[in-house]
């Protein structure tokens, strides 16, 4: 038997997200990023819903694997690339597109089986300081690439943008400048915007645009909401009370006693916890519906429960039912009062927190 905790996974809202980067594309080609586990809300589900996109994008051998396994033919392309003969093996027999980053990856792709050429998009330290070949080394992979057989036509080229969340014009537009010197002459697709990119910065959208974090609901700004931007929130991560206490002022709720009742109140505790993936750091005062009523979280979150101030007024009982974030209470507002990002909290829900497609 499965616990109160569930996490409500909207299609509809999948896809009207999607829709929202088509518009702001603005005829670039839509590579979707599901790695991760689509986010937290299910690989396989969010390919599915999202299968309007002209590419997927993944970190990791395993979920190609995978997506390729559920019979996706889209165009899969490895984000971090692979590090070993075996997965140039793989990636190859599975029509991988891959990113290459380091001298080692060159390497690989030189001994790389010539009758199953893949595409290789050179990845651009254009700033980030992250992964990619800085753009002066650029042309030096290019040469090098243009003598391997197992490379199957001319490499495309994509950067990621640091501080785009931010709206950092200066930063973003260095980091395009960096991307543009490194891109002359080259002919093959090339591609910078992430959601944030997307959807503020239009020199920055290229051949292909690569949508994360908005396809699942989420503002890509500092501070932003996702309906400002026409986006809905994907999933909905819910609970119900199993039980309501009546008690005094000054009554310590949780562990250590770190929050006491400023006045009689009931307390109501929710079933659900850090074991779920709901942030254990999350302190007092943080937004929880009960019956679509905003109430305050009150002491530690435990592995498997939390309490709720339910006040000295009212009717909850247990069984009523409670929203953590989603739909009524935005994802990024929880995260900011529990001091991290959406993208945290969205892909920390735990395995055994069931997801249901509706």
């Amino acid at each position: 038997m499965t616990g109160a905790a569930r996490a409500l996974v909207s299609l509809a809202a999948w896809r009207q997200n999607l829709a929202v980067a088509r518009r702001a594309a603005r005829g670039a080609r839509v590579m979707a990023a599901i790695k991760a586990d689509g986010y937290g809300h299910g690989l396989i589900a969010a390919a599915r819903a999202l299968s309007g996109a002209d590419a997927f994008a993944v970190a990791r051998m395993d979920e190609a694997v995978a997506l390729r396994n559920a019979g996706f033919a889209h165009r899969i392309v490895l984000l971090e690339g692979v590090f070993s003969a075996e997965q140039m093996q793989a990636a190859q027999s599975r029509r991988l597109d891959l990113v290459i980053h380091d001298p080692v990856q060159l390497g690989l792709l030189e001994n790389g089986d010539p009758r199953r050429p893949v595409t290789v998009w050179i990845k651009v330290d254009s700033g980030m300081h992250r992964l990619g070949f800085l753009p002066e080394e650029v042309p030096d992979v290019i040469e090098r690439l243009q003598g391997m057989r197992a490379v199957a036509e001319s490499p495309a080229l994509l950067t990621h943008l640091a501080n785009a969340d931010a709206r950092d014009e200066a930063v973003t537009a260095a980091q395009i400048a960096a991307f543009d010197r490194a891109a002359q002459g080259i002919s093959g697709p090339k591609s910078i915007a992430n959601s944030a990119g997307l959807l503020w910065y239009p020199d920055c959208l290229a051949d292909w645009v690569r949508p994360g974090i908005m396809l699942y609901g989420v503002s890509p700004f500092v501070g932003g909401r996702a309906g400002e931007e026409g986006l809905q929130p994907v999933m909905t991560l819910t609970s119900e009370l199993i039980a309501v206490k009546h008690l005094r002022a000054g009554d310590p709720v949780g562990y250590g006693g770190t929050w006491c009742l400023p006045d009689d109140s009931r307390v109501g505790v929710v079933a659900i916890g850090y074991g779920d993936g709901y942030p254990r750091h999350a302190p007092s005062g943080t937004p929880v519906l009960v019956n679509g009523r905003r109430v305050p979280l009150v002491g530690r979150v435990s592995m498997d429960m939390l309490s709720v101030d339910l006040g000295s007024q009212g009717e909850e009982q247990p069984g009523d039912p409670v929203t953590l974030w989603g739909d009524g209470l935005a994802v990024e507002e929880v995260a900011e009062q529990a001091g991290t990002i959406a993208y945290e909290l969205l892909c920390c829900v735990t395995s055994r927190v069931p997801r249901l497609y509706v």
